[in-house]
Order: structure tokens, then sequence, then C-alpha cells
């Protein structure tokens, strides 16, 4: 019996029901190997095993795009689906094997941005199972915002920068070191890029460093604080795990908590 649109998009955001955890699981652990692949592609493997992790990446690929057609078929709204966010990561996460084909080279670094799709899981509560409260969700999607962004300049200065200078960004580990040391602002200096594009990213990465993650790291210690002077007391009208240890009705909801 084939599905409805209605049925299709609520499988496709549901993550409560056992069908639509299935479905959601499986595309975070594809993005999860997708992510491994690329990674691993970039150190010395026998042509065998390069064989096959690219017929599998091909598949993860294929899959990808059938979810995004599935997406925008069942969308009620086309045009905002489109346009948004993570329709736009979806789309960049598929682009690469659909266009390698024209061989536009710049086309192919946009794989390492697949990553970026695992924030539509974050946002749902969804990776981090043990994380249920409104606090721990947001260190998640912090802590894991800091490692996309690193992860994505890695990828970018890997694929600008391994061509034309081999021997120092020679796999994925040493654009990683590279990234973490400019977005810190460290700058050991030991690792250089040579290329123009290479030397525009490491400029970029500065200033998201500079700009982002100050930011998202005193946001994270904010919140340890705030949620060091709280205790864990349910509210029975909306379900807020945490308030502070003086308060006698929830600050959301203004229920009266229990034992107050």
């Amino acid at each position: 019996m084939l599905l409805s649109r209605e049925k299709t998009e609520f499988y496709l955001k549901d993550l409560e029901t056992p069908t639509g955890k299935a479905i959601n699981l499986t595309l975070a652990a594809l993005v999860l190997v997708s992510s491994g692949i690329f990674v691993t592609e970039t150190y010395n493997i026998a042509d065998a095993i390069r064989f096959y992790l690219d017929a599998i990446d091909t598949a993860i690929v294929i899959i990808f795009a059938g979810e995004y057609a599935l997406r925008l078929w069942s969308a009620e709204n086309k045009i905002r689906y489109i346009f948004s966010f993570y329709s736009i990561i979806d789309l960049i996460a598929i682009l690469p094997f659909f266009l390698g084909v024209v061989d536009i080279r710049f086309i192919r670094l946009l794989r390492c941005f697949r990553i970026l799709r695992l924030i539509r899981f974050i946002d749902k509560r969804f990776l981090f199972g043990s994380v249920n409260t409104e606090d721990g969700v947001i260190f998640a999607k912090i802590l894991f915002t800091l490692f996309a962004i690193i992860f994505v300049f890695s990828g970018l200065i890997y694929q600008v920068e391994n061509p034309v200078n081999p021997h120092v960004f020679a796999t994925f580990l040493d654009a990683f070191y590279f990234s973490v040391v400019t977005m810190t602002t460290v700058g050991f200096g030991d690792v250089t890029p040579i290329s123009e594009l290479g030397r525009l990213l490491t400029v970029l990465m500065i200033l998201t460093g500079i700009a982002l993650i100050p930011w998202q790291v005193g946001d994270l210690i904010k919140r340890l604080v705030k949620t060091a002077n709280q205790v864990e007391t349910v509210c029975s009208g909306c379900g807020l795990a945490f308030h502070d240890l003086d308060a006698g009705f929830c600050k959301r909801c203004g229920t009266k908590l229990p034992n107050k």
C-alpha cells in the first residue's frame, strides 16, 4: 500500500514512532558512514578498498537523493522547503555526485558538508537520547556545531591544498590539525597553505574562529554555570526538568512545582 504525502512527510520528520526512529536513525548512520568514507579516502589505501568505499558512497548518495525527492514531494509548501536551511544542506550533500560527471572540480568540495545534515537530529534531540533537557540539547548543539565547522573547513582546505601541496596536507588529519590551530588563533606556522584559495580559506577560518568560537564557548560556559545552580524538579504542566533552587513555580508555564 502506497503511503500518502502526509504519512511520508510525517515519517521523515517523526522521531517517536518505531518507523520514524528507524528511518531517521538509518539516515543519521549513513551521514556518519559517508563522512567516515570521505576521511578514509584521504589516506593511502589499496585500490580495491577504495573501489568498495566509492561504491558504498555512491549508494549512500542515491539514498540521499531519494530522500530529498520524497521530502520535496511530500512537502506542503514546496517553494518554502526548497529554500529552507535543511533542504539546502540536503541538496549540497548530493550535488557533487550528480554534477561530478561534468568535471566541475570545485563541486567536490561540497562533500564535506554532509556532516551538517546531523544538525537536524540534534534539533530533534535524537542523536543524544540520554540528553533530555533543554540545556542539554543546547550543549550538544554547541559542541556539534563547533566540530562540524572544523570538519567542514578541514575538508575544504584538504581538497584545495592536497593537489598542490601534498607533502604538507597529506591526509585529512593534517587538514584537521591545521583547522584547529588556525581557528583557535594559535598559529604555530608549521603547516601553511600555498594556493590562493587555500589562503582565502585560512582567512575565513581565522575570522570564523574569532567571531564564532568565543561566542559558542562563552554561551556553553554560561549555561554550565546556570545549570549548576539549578535542581531537577520536573514541572507537571510543561515537563521542564530544571529550575532554580528557590523556585516555587515553573518559569515556563507558571505551574506550582512539586514539594514547594
